[in-house]
């Protein structure tokens, strides 16, 4: 046989052709018929001048249309077998039936699987959308719950300083030349030492070297006065 047309290069021609070359034995649509045992070898001998067809595309393509749903409905018990020319082989038996069902059956439920796996996948995509701003937000909470309240959301041991007991107010005895205190200069404490004790105001001299004249009650214990 001649052929100077191109090799076959998938399963599905190859089936197309073997349903036009011998059509009392394949179709590609339709019930389809069980096959002889042992057709692969009539095949070989049948297209051995096609250059079309290697023999592992043959059987390649022989395995993938003996495992369709259609050909597996077809093998059950009692069924005749056909060769080539569509001529009646041996029946089917008990336990090629028994096979081509189970197989049927496994085939069903993998392709189930697979659509199921599909369909998730299809909407995972809107679903990660919704996600990243939450994401962000959480990341966002707990950076924030971290700084402030340390890293399980509650008050950590770090956060305790900030509530700790102010410095106490001066008491009589305290009101000395020499003792350490804070003065509130604007909004940050400045440490001093009292340097004189006056009816107009506490005179203290501030750690830059400035004296400063201040209320009495606007000062704190820095440290014990010595004594």
């Amino acid at each position: 046989m001649d052929n100077p047309q191109q090799k076959f290069s998938n399963s599905k021609e190859v089936i197309a052709f073997l349903a036009e070359t011998f059509p009392a034995c394949f179709s590609t649509q339709g019930e389809a018929k069980p096959l002889k045992i042992g057709i692969f070898q009539d095949l070989a001998e049948r297209l051995a001048g096609d250059e079309r067809i290697s023999k592992t595309m043959l059987r390649t393509s022989l395995r993938h249309y003996t495992n369709s749903w259609r050909y597996l409905h077809a093998v059950t018990e009692g069924a005749h077998r056909v060769d080539l020319d569509g001529k009646q082989d041996a029946v089917v038996d008990k336990e090629h039936a028994e096979h081509a069902k189970t197989q049927l059956a496994e085939s069903k439920e993998k392709a189930a699987l697979r659509r199921k796996e599909n369909k998730d996948k299809a909407a995972r995509p809107s679903t990660g959308q919704k996600k990243t701003p939450r994401a962000k937000v959480t990341d966002g909470t707990k950076a924030n719950r971290s700084a402030n309240n340390g890293a399980n959301g509650t008050k950590s041991s770090s956060a305790k300083p900030i509530k700790r007991t102010p410095p106490a107010k001066l008491s009589d005895k305290d009101l000395v030349a020499g003792t350490q205190v804070t003065v509130k200069l604007g909004k940050v404490p400045v440490e001093g030492t009292i340097s004189e004790i006056a009816k107009e105001g506490v005179h203290v001299q501030l750690s830059t070297g400035m004296v400063v004249k201040v209320p009495a009650d606007t000062l704190r214990l820095l440290t014990p006065p010595k004594r």
